[in-house]
């Protein structure tokens, strides 16, 4: 018996592209523009013109614009979260509090970042402007999948390690993870700017995503002094001048004047 085939398709005639893949190409474009020129700025006609199809197609499969942005927060920045923050356990217990665990749950915390960056460049850009901004588009969708239980959990291991006198008695245990995004995610999104400042210095060009992940390791876990360079004294205060036939000039305190 003859084995069945699959009918032929006619000539002339295009393959039909798959749903699901032309729909995934439709989120990674919008999310790009989201990035490159803000969630507001960006209309589904610019979406659509970048795509090559019409605004009928996109909203085919996205049926509004709110549907669009929940499918990039759920479908692009959610599992970065979930992959970024699973090395901390979601359970309230408290982990090890020894410095050496505490310092491989931050190196690893900060390398899950810069990676997902580096395979997705919208992120940093994306992340500053519409969840860090206030009245950001994405930062009430986003904040709503922030991991608060594993940030309650990394905030007892540093507060942990802190007790233990592994960490700095100033840091404040539940501003770490801010600390994390500031020394990745800035210097990534801020990158053509602090360029820019530097292009002078040849030695800029070899600022990448791998000397920004290991610079932001070690300002979190070995600080900007070492222990071994000790703390400057302070200098001694200013005098204040005399000026003739006056009294003693205060020192200037005040901040300048706004201008009204």
């Amino acid at each position: 018996m003859p084995a069945k085939t699959s009918p032929a398709r006619r000539p002339g005639r295009p393959a039909r592209p798959d749903s699901a893949a032309v729909r995934d190409q439709l989120l990674d474009i919008a999310t790009d523009l989201f990035a490159t020129q803000g969630v507001a700025a960006t209309r589904i006609a610019h979406i659509a013109a970048r795509a090559g199809v019409t605004p009928a197609m996109l909203h085919y499969y996205f049926k509004s614009r709110d549907q669009l942005l929940d499918a990039v927060v759920h479908e692009r920045v959610v599992p970065v979260i979930a992959f970024v923050w699973s090395p901390v356990p979601q359970t309230a217990r408290r982990l090890d509090g020894s410095v050496d665990h505490a310092r491989a749950v931050i190196g690893e915390i900060v390398a899950r970042l810069v990676r997902c960056a580096t395979d997705r460049p919208w992120l940093p850009a994306l992340w500053m402007h519409e969840v860090v901004n206030e009245g950001g588009q994405l930062r009430e969708r986003v904040l709503r999948h922030l991991p608060t239980q594993r940030l309650q959990v990394f905030a007892g291991l540093i507060a942990d390690s802190q007790r233990a006198g592994a960490i700095t008695p100033g840091v404040e245990p539940r501003l770490v993870f801010l600390s994390i995004l500031g020394l990745t995610l800035l210097p990534l999104a801020t990158s053509s700017l602090w360029r820019r400042i530097w292009q002078a210095d040849p030695r800029v060009g070899a600022i990448d995503h791998e000397a920004i992940a290991a610079h932001a390791t070690a300002m979190l876990t070995g600080g900007l002094f070492s222990p071994q360079a000790g703390v400057p004294p302070a200098p001694p205060p200013a005098r204040p001048r005399r000026r003739a036939g006056a009294g003693v000039a205060s020192a200037k305190t005040d901040p300048p004047a706004t201008g009204r």
